[in-house]
């Protein structure tokens, strides 16, 4: 089993709610249940991105992600993907998107409103805008907030990778 993946069963069994659809769990998770997935201190290449369906640029960027994703499945990079959807459009949005474009990568869904308690802990940097995404191995890592092309996050991991 993957590591995220027995990391969202742990969380799932532990945490409780979650979304079923098919045979795949989505975690909800508050900030304290996902702050250690920014923390990972193992030689893993962690890609974590905050999205919303009804963000357009980030509609258009899970693609990316979810190549990304694919191509890196054999090598020590994992893709997270977290929702901050709202919890009444789960059902409605988040999974009919998931299914439409095919998402197998990790998903969980932020379901913490005390956003200004945990922008400033995800990065000081970030204004709260989404898309935004959290690249990092080790103590290195990259912060963008904004819509990413597929050729920069390779130039993101490339980055990493030589750190």
């Amino acid at each position: 089993m993957k590591f995220l993946q027995l990391i969202l069963l742990g969380t799932y069994l532990l945490a409780g709610p979650s979304i079923l659809f098919g045979q795949k769990h989505i975690p909800v998770l508050n900030f304290e249940q996902l702050d250690p997935y920014l923390h990972c201190s193992d030689d893993t290449l962690y890609i974590i991105n905050f999205w919303a369906t009804w963000c357009i640029p980030c509609r258009k960027e899970l693609p990316v992600f979810e190549k990304i994703h694919q191509e890196y499945r054999n090598q020590p990079v994992k893709v997270l993907l977290v929702s901050l959807d709202f919890p009444d459009r789960i059902s409605s949005s988040l999974i009919p998107f998931i299914r439409e474009k095919n998402i197998t990568a990790e998903v969980v869904v932020l379901n913490d409103p005390n956003s200004n308690a945990w922008i400033d802990r995800v990065n000081p940097s970030w204004s709260g805008a989404l898309p935004a995404t959290l690249l990092y191995r080790g103590k290195t890592s990259i912060f963008r907030e904004e819509q990413l092309e597929y050729s920069d996050i390779e130039n993101l991991i490339r980055i990493i990778k030589t750190k």
